[in-house]
């Protein structure tokens, strides 16, 4: 069992984070910080959400999470990963599409992430 969850977006693994390693206080304090903001309410998709469950933050912030990956904002997808990782510790991965229309986002609890590995192909002769 390993203690990796990671983030997919378009079937392209994007991050991973290893809970095995400790969280820096003042990230935790980041992380308590972002739950008092949303303690003010959220807006997912055109729902504006007053008193967010742990569920819709969660989707909330994955949703951040795609468009810091999308516009390379690597601070920001450090912490929204760690959010996620840190306020969900039985996650494995989250699966996150925006090939449609809109962006579906998938939590995996039960299935193992198994890392990405590249294939070379050589030509034919």
């Amino acid at each position: 069992m390993t203690n990796i969850m990671a983030i997919l977006l378009n079937g392209v693994a994007q991050l991973e984070y290893d809970r095995n390693k400790p969280l820096p206080d003042h990230q935790a304090l980041y992380l308590d910080k972002m739950d008092e903001k949303m303690d003010e309410g959220i807006t997912i998709g055109d729902k504006s959400i007053q008193d967010p469950d742990l569920d819709s933050r969660a989707r909330f912030v994955a949703g951040n999470l795609a468009h810091a990956i999308k516009s390379s904002n690597e601070a920001m997808c450090a912490a929204l990963c760690s959010y996620l990782a840190n306020r969900l510790p039985e996650l494995k991965q989250v699966k996150m599409d925006d090939t449609q229309e809109a962006l579906s986002i998938e939590f995996i609890f039960d299935e193992e992430y198994r890392r990405q590995v590249a294939v070379e192909f050589s030509p034919l002769h």
